[in-house]
């Protein structure tokens, strides 16, 4: 299973198998490298469980770090979670076209947050531990004695000037000492290698981003001026974090779907994780998910998820790609007619696709039909009514309050998606939309036990791939203690309610 990572020679290792269940139990407890390592040296079920003499005296924990690089480095991650399953699947425990639900939730990452001054100022501090690392004598020509007093210690902010004419000043001067730093690497002509040092690399995407040169006078850029939010580094010790925002939440971090199965005869579950960058919207995770679980040939009949994931373009291409029926609330209708009762809303227009016409409920027809792009950049076509046919009809009131103008409309294009989405809001009206739809909910309760058992939402590790392996062996531990919970028939837990909330059901 391991045998490509190892090299043939050398000296003798650890038995890879059991470095893979050492860590699948140490996520499972929730202990750090050290805890792991004394675990297995102290303790007789660990030592039981990896079938190793009671006299054993373990391994350093530094072991399970280097078994990790390999996984990473092989990109090997998926093993663990992938034989897990297949294990599974020979029992009988897991199935393919079930149902099966997805959802996302934060996940911070292993730095802490920084403002503007101190990312400017720990980007330029990192880059000069860095250097002074690889080429120390080189870097004391380049640096004036301010400097050290200047970056020798963290950028903090309670170390910072409070007023607003200091800090200007600060960020300033430090924008001035990044580009001589940069200046000077580039330049260094017998030290090429220098501009491929990762740290100096990250300064000069972050001047990039902050700073520009007017006339040889270093200035901040100002908000307007500065690349998309979702393009910022966020730190320079981890430069694949990234600003993030779902609800009322906001962190610096990545963003992880969980998917797992909910049929009612069989355990949850997890059966793909999928590990992105924080400003990736949901709805874009959906294909590589989709495309995951029929590799592994466990694709859903019914996949359930909520309103990010869903649009008309998501449940055609889950159908005729994949055949899977996508459950989730579409968007509705923000128009004030779909709103008010008795109104012409979309539904009630007949549109004639081939001849290019939409007929409203009161007969007459439209005089333009025009394609175009939403701000999405998915394809819409633009409908217009005549303005003296809209003017005279005795159902204006209903249809619209345009004064300059007839009715217009904007529909999904071409012909499917518009059909599909009005037939989705149809659908999720229903009884049977509803009642398929309510274990959806219950997605939450995994990531619940996943951060209470192995702090899921908080990344161990530096950088998104070894993020991303952190969640797949908390995906592996999770299915192992369901696995466990199922055999011994132990129920699986009932939604708490408030003695409050009892009290007013009953």
């Amino acid at each position: 299973m391991f045998t490509e990572l190892y090299p043939t020679d050398g000296q003798p290792t650890i038995s890879p198998w059991r470095l893979a269940l050492v860590t699948v139990m140490q996520f499972a407890e929730n202990l750090s490298d050290r805890q792991a390592a004394e675990a297995v040296r102290s303790r007789i079920d660990w030592k039981y469980a990896l079938s190793l003499k009671l006299t054993d005296p373990g391994f350093h924990y530094s072991v399970l770090s280097e078994f990790r690089s390999r996984l990473v480095e092989g990109a090997a991650g998926e093993m663990l979670l992938d034989e897990l399953l297949q294990r599974f699947r020979q029992r009988g425990w897991l199935k393919s076209r079930g149902q099966q639900r997805t959802d996302s939730t934060s996940v911070l990452a292993a730095v802490r947050e920084l403002n503007q001054l101190e990312i400017v100022g720990e980007t330029l501090r990192h880059a000069l531990n860095c250097l002074a690392t690889v080429a120390p004598d080189w870097l004391r020509q380049q640096v004036t004695p301010e400097w050290y007093e200047r970056y020798r210690e963290r950028f903090d902010e309670f170390r910072l000037p409070k007023s607003k004419l200091e800090r200007q000043q600060l960020i300033e001067t430090i924008g001035q000492d990044g580009y001589h730093l940069l200046e000077s690497v580039y330049t260094a002509e017998e030290l090429s290698w220098l501009r491929q040092v990762p740290a100096v690399e990250t300064l000069r995407q972050v001047w990039l981003q902050q700073y520009w040169v007017d006339e040889g006078q270093v200035k901040r850029r100002q908000p307007q001026d500065m690349p998309p939010v979702s393009q910022w580094l966020r730190s320079p010790y981890d430069t694949q974090a990234r600003y993030g925002s779902k609800g009322d939440r906001y962190w610096v971090g990545y963003k992880v779907h969980l998917t797992e199965t909910c049929d009612n005869d069989q355990p949850h579950l997890i059966t793909q994780v999928e590990t992105v960058l924080a400003t990736q919207q949901d709805h874009h995770a959906l294909a590589p998910i989709q495309a995951d679980l029929a590799d592994k040939g466990l694709l859903p009949e019914q996949q359930l998820v909520d309103a990010g994931y869903v649009s008309a373009k998501r449940i055609i291409e889950s159908r005729e790609t994949y055949g899977i029926d996508l459950i989730g609330p579409v968007h509705s209708d923000p128009s004030w007619q779909a709103r008010t009762a008795g109104a012409y809303d979309v539904s009630c227009f007949q549109v004639a696709w081939e001849q290019q016409t939409v007929t409203c409920p009161q007969g007459q027809h439209s005089v333009a039909w025009h394609l175009a792009e939403d701000a999405k950049g998915e394809s819409v076509v633009q409908i217009q009514f005549a303005k003296e046919s809209c003017q005279v009809c005795s159902r204006r009131a209903l249809c619209t309050h345009a004064q300059a103008s007839g009715r217009s409309l904007t529909l999904r294009y071409p012909a499917e998606r518009h059909e599909t989405l009005q037939a989705a809001r149809g659908r999720q009206e229903t009884d049977a939309f509803k009642v398929a739809y309510r274990k959806r909910a219950g997605v939450e309760g995994t990531f619940s036990q996943a951060i209470r058992n192995a702090d899921l939402r908080r990344a161990r590790y530096i950088g998104l791939q070894k993020t991303h392996l952190q969640h797949l062996v908390t995906a592996t531990a999770t299915n192992i203690l369901r696995v466990i919970h199922w055999l011994n028939e132990i129920p699986l837990a009932r939604t708490r309610t408030s003695r409050f909330a009892a009290l007013v059901r009953s």
